[in-house]
C-alpha cells in the first residue's frame, strides 16, 4: 500500500500504527520516507486497555480504528487525517477523491461497499466500509469521531447483533444522526472484490471508462510465501490480469525486500 501510494506521486504522510514490537522494528528497519511509526504504548489509552481483555486481536484492532484517527488529530498539526485499510493499493491519486470531499464542504468522507446484487451484504456488514475515510479536525468532525470512539468502546465485537457489526455498521447512522457527512461519489474509490463484476474491467485500470483510485484486496490470502489465495468472490480474467496482477507483483516483491533484510 505505501509503495503504491508513492508510485502515484502522491504528496503524503503516512502514520503507521504498530500494535507489536515486530512491526515496528521491521518498519524501522526499512528507513521508509514519508512515515511517522507510533507505537501501541504511544496510542493505547485506559479506556483502550481495559476493553482489550475482553476482545479478540481483530475485535481490538477494530475497537482502536477511530482512537488511531484522533491520535493523530490531537497530536499532529494536521487539518485532516485519512484512514486507510493496509490492504488497499493505490493505481491512481487519492487527491482526486480529496478534491471532491473539499468540494462538498463536509467535515467527514465515507464510501459505500457499491455490492455486487449476488454479493449483497448490508444488512449485516453495512452500507459503508470502514476502508477510506476522511476525517477534518473541525467540530463537526470531531463529534462524529468522538461519538464513534465511544460506541466502539462500549461494543465492538466480530458478529451481527442487535444492528451492529464490529466498527463498521455505525457507520449506517452517520448521514442521519450528523450533519457534514459526504458520501463518495468517484466510482474508482472503493471498488472491491464485492463490487467489481458489475463493472467493465480495461486497462488503466479502469471501471467503465472511469480509473481505479484504489482497490480494497479483501480476503487475499497466501497459500504459501509466493501463492496466493483470492478468496471466494467471482472475478473476471480480467479483473485478476489487470487489477489483482499488479498487486501480487508487488506483494511478491515485499516477500523478498523482508526475506532479504531478516536473512
Amino acid at each position: 500500500m505505501y509503495d503504491s501510494l508513492r508510485q502515484t506521486e502522491e504528496c503524503f504522510t503516512l502514520f503507521i500504527f504498530c500494535f507489536d514490537d515486530l512491526a515496528y522494528e521491521m518498519l524501522r528497519s526499512l528507513n521508509l520516507s514519508n512515515i511517522v511509526l507510533i507505537t501501541l504504548n504511544e496510542f493505547e489509552t485506559d479506556e483502550l486497555k481495559k476493553v482489550k481483555k475482553l476482545r479478540l486481536e481483530t475485535e481490538y484492532y477494530w475497537t482502536c480504528t477511530p482512537h488511531v484517527i484522533r491520535h493523530v488529530l490531537d497530536n499532529y498539526d494536521v487539518k485532516e487525517v485519512t484512514y486507510l485499510d493496509a490492504d488497499l493499493y493505490f493505481f491512481t491519486k487519492p487527491s482526486i477523491l480529496l478534491d471532491e470531499f473539499h468540494q462538498s464542504n463536509c467535515s467527514v468522507m465515507i464510501t459505500e461497499h457499491r455490492y455486487t446484487p449476488e454479493y449483497d451484504q448490508r444488512h449485516k456488514f453495512g452500507i459503508y466500509c470502514v476502508q477510506f475515510m476522511t476525517f477534518k479536525s473541525d467540530d463537526r468532525g470531531l463529534k462524529v469521531l468522538q461519538w464513534w470512539g465511544d460506541r466502539c468502546l462500549e461494543w465492538c465485537y466480530n458478529r451481527v447483533e442487535n444492528g451492529k457489526f464490529g466498527d463498521q455498521k455505525y457507520l449506517d447512522k452517520w448521514p442521519e444522526l450528523f450533519t457534514g457527512i459526504h458520501v463518495l461519489q468517484h466510482l474508482g474509490g472503493g471498488v472491491a472484490c464485492w463490487n467489481v463484476q458489475q463493472y467493465e474491467v480495461t486497462d488503466g485500470p479502469q471501471v467503465c471508462g472511469v480509473p481505479i483510485v484504489f482497490y480494497h484486496f479483501h480476503q487475499l490470502s497466501w497459500n504459501t510465501a509466493y501463492q496466493f489465495d483470492y478468496g471466494v468472490y467471482r472475478l473476471s480474467k480480467e479483473v485478476i490480469s489487470l487489477i489483482y496482477g499488479p498487486y501480487i507483483r508487488a506483494l511478491r516483491e515485499q516477500i523478498d525486500t523482508i526475506v532479504q533484510l531478516y536473512d
